[in-house]
Order: C-alpha cells, then sequence, then structure tokens
C-alpha cells in the first residue's frame, strides 16, 4: 500500500512528508485507513530522542480511522468499521496474564521498538527500513497496521476525526481520574497543567462528582478553559506561593487526590508536596529518561500514596466507548481541546503544541 507519512529521521530535527509503502496486513494485523491522527507529547519525546528509539522512524499514537483489510485471524473487526487505536500490550507476560495489562513487561520494546511485534518492518521509503508500529500503529500516514489488542470498535454516528486522542491522551487523564485514583463524589482533587491530559483529567473530575476541582498552569488562556471545563479553582503557577493557595482552599490540609501531569521534575516535587495525610498522587507527566527528582523520605511515611499511571489506568475497549457516550451526552467535551492540521502542516502543529498555543493537535489525513 503506498502512501505519505511523516518521517523523524534525526533527532531533533523537523518531520518529513515522504511515500512510503505500508505492508499489505499480516493475518493478525489490521489495515486501518487514517482519517486523523492526534499528537502526543510523547511523540515529541521520542522526535527529540527523550527516549531512545530507532530513527527513522514514523510516529503517531492516537490514530482513528477506517478498517480497510483483516488478517485472516482477525475476528474482532471487519472492513467499515470505525476504530480507534490506542497502546498495545502483549497478552501473554505473567502481568497480562494476571488482568494487569497496564503493567505489561513487553510494553516498552513492542510499543517503542520501532518493529511489529514479531519483529518485522512493515513501512518502507523505497528500499529503506523504517521504524514502524509505534504503539502498534504508526498513525502520521494515510493507513497504520494494528491488532486487535489495540483497536477499539466506536460508534459511526460521532465524527470519526476528531476520536484519535482517546487513544492515549484523554484517556490518559481522564482515566487517571476515573479509573487510578477514583476519587468519591465531594472529594477535592489538584491538577497540575492544564494542556490536553490535564484538562482531560479536569472533565473526569466532574465527572467524578468532584467538589474542589483546583488546576495549575502558568498560561492563562488555559486556565480560562480550565475553568469553563468545571475547574472550581485556577491557580496561576507563575505568581505566588502555589502549596500555599492549596493548603488555604483545603482546610489547612491539603490535597486528597492530586495529578501531575506536566512532565517537569520541579513541578511534581511541588505536587508531591500538596498532598494531605492519606492523599493519593499520580504520576503521568513523561520527561527524559533519567530525570529524578528529590524528596524528604518522611512525607511520604506519613501514608502518603504516589503511583506512576500509564495509559488512565484504562480498559480500552470499555474506558473510550464510555468518553464517546459521555461526549455524546455533553458531560465530556473533549472536543474544547482540539485543532485541526494537515498532515503537511505537521510541523506547525508540533510547534504549536510545544509552545502551549494549540491543546491538542489533530492531523486530519483524509
Amino acid at each position: 500500500m503506498q502512501t505519505k507519512a511523516a518521517v523523524v529521521r534525526t533527532k531533533g530535527e523537523k518531520f518529513t512528508i515522504e511515500d512510503v509503502t505500508i505492508s499489505e496486513p499480516a493475518d493478525d494485523q489490521i489495515l486501518v485507513k487514517i482519517v486523523g491522527a492526534g499528537m502526543c507529547h510523547t511523540d515529541l519525546i521520542i522526535r527529540d530522542q527523550g527516549y531512545e528509539t530507532p530513527l527513522p522512524m514514523v510516529l503517531g499514537h492516537e490514530g482513528s480511522g477506517i478498517v480497510e483489510k483483516i488478517g485472516k485471524n482477525v475476528t474482532k473487526v471487519k472492513p467499515g468499521d470505525h476504530v480507534v487505536l490506542t497502546f498495545y500490550t502483549c497478552g501473554y507476560c505473567r502481568n497480562c496474564l494476571a488482568g494487569e495489562p497496564l503493567s505489561c513487561e513487553n510494553a516498552f520494546p513492542f510499543n517503542f521498538g520501532g518493529r511489529t511485534p514479531d519483529g518485522q518492518c512493515c513501512i518502507h521509503a523505497g528500499d529503506e527500513p523504517l521504524g514502524c508500529s509505534f504503539f502498534a500503529q504508526s498513525s502520521f500516514a494515510g493507513y497504520a497496521l494494528s491488532y486487535e489488542r489495540n483497536t477499539i470498535p466506536v460508534d459511526k454516528s460521532v465524527p470519526l476525526e476528531m476520536l484519535g486522542p482517546l487513544g492515549c491522551g484523554v484517556q490518559t487523564g481522564a482515566g487517571s481520574v476515573l479509573n487510578a485514583l477514583n476519587p468519591p463524589a465531594g472529594s477535592d482533587i489538584v491538577i497540575f497543567g492544564a494542556g490536553a491530559v490535564g484538562l482531560s483529567a479536569v472533565m473526569g473530575a466532574v465527572v467524578a462528582n468532584c467538589t474542589t476541582i483546583i488546576c495549575i498552569d502558568i498560561k492563562e488562556n488555559r486556565l480560562e478553559l480550565a475553568t469553563e471545563l468545571g475547574a472550581t479553582h485556577v491557580i496561576n503557577g507563575a505568581d505566588g506561593n502555589v502549596l500555599e493557595t492549596i493548603m488555604e482552599l483545603t482546610d489547612g490540609l491539603g490535597a486528597s487526590y492530586m495529578l501531575e501531569t506536566t512532565g517537569n521534575a520541579k513541578v511534581l516535587e511541588s505536587a508531591i508536596y500538596c498532598l494531605k495525610q492519606g492523599g493519593h498522587g499520580g504520576i503521568v507527566g513523561a520527561p527524559a529518561m533519567g530525570t529524578t527528582i528529590n524528596m524528604d523520605v518522611n512525607f511520604l511515611l506519613f501514608n502518603r500514596h504516589i503511583r506512576g499511571i500509564l495509559e488512565g489506568d484504562s480498559n480500552s475497549d470499555i474506558f473510550i466507548p464510555r468518553l464517546i457516550e459521555l461526549y455524546k451526552q455533553g458531560k465530556f467535551p473533549f472536543d474544547k481541546l482540539i485543532k485541526y492540521y494537515t498532515l503537511d502542516e505537521i510541523n506547525q502543529a508540533a510547534e504549536d503544541s510545544e509552545n502551549g498555543s494549540t491543546l491538542k493537535p489533530v492531523l486530519r489525513l483524509t
């Protein structure tokens, strides 16, 4: 299959739009015609080699599209189905078999390794093999090859081009609140960062019926949107003492729940210190490998709970359709985060994402 794709060839360099060949689907693969592909912070981390992955590579891991062909062993979807593509888990390691696929022992090599799970290259530029199967999809292209484990059938009544971000960023933010932290109705939560993940967390906190939802960022336009989406209080991190303000808003006790989405080590240190005794904090912001923080061990010792969260602790086959239903009912307006670009505008999309002028770039590929 001949198509166009955005290729990262060199660390930190711009994407190049190239003619590529996508292999025919293997017995366990699904060929998807990509309609929209969200751009996520993780794509830019790989471009800049914050995670060491093989280059050149076709990135993209928030694809939405229409099933074009299926391998002979595929039964979950059929040609013509609308689907969202998400992260891949192996299904056979100890953690997957124990019902903990978000702790899949093969998650890193299979999502970031630049080859299909069985070690094949499925994208070529001429005779040159390219890094492929990013999150088992590589959706910055006209077509992508995915698998039953990371292909989610979705309602055809909802615009398909906007659904890709549900596969990673939006499900990460909302799921971190609704699935991982699971705050009871009437509780308080503090969310650090008002990007696409943080604002999805704000919307998740509204769905969870939290009554104090505090959002921190340094960009006023993002804080305004956080308020529109349901934050009860917003704090500009550039003004004054954030921790002092959080304490005032939580009756001097600190936060019951906290989510850090920025990937900034200094912000994470502050976020942890906002927790009350018995509080629960989640970390989803992804800095470069090797990033460390300084912490007072005794602060954590007094029954404060900190955990990393991948993909919102989501069972995507269940959670993504639920988010779509919430959207249809007007309870989860994630479309307010999206701005559309063409594939040729991918470098502008990346720039706008990095400078904060766009919350969630989505590439239209049709």
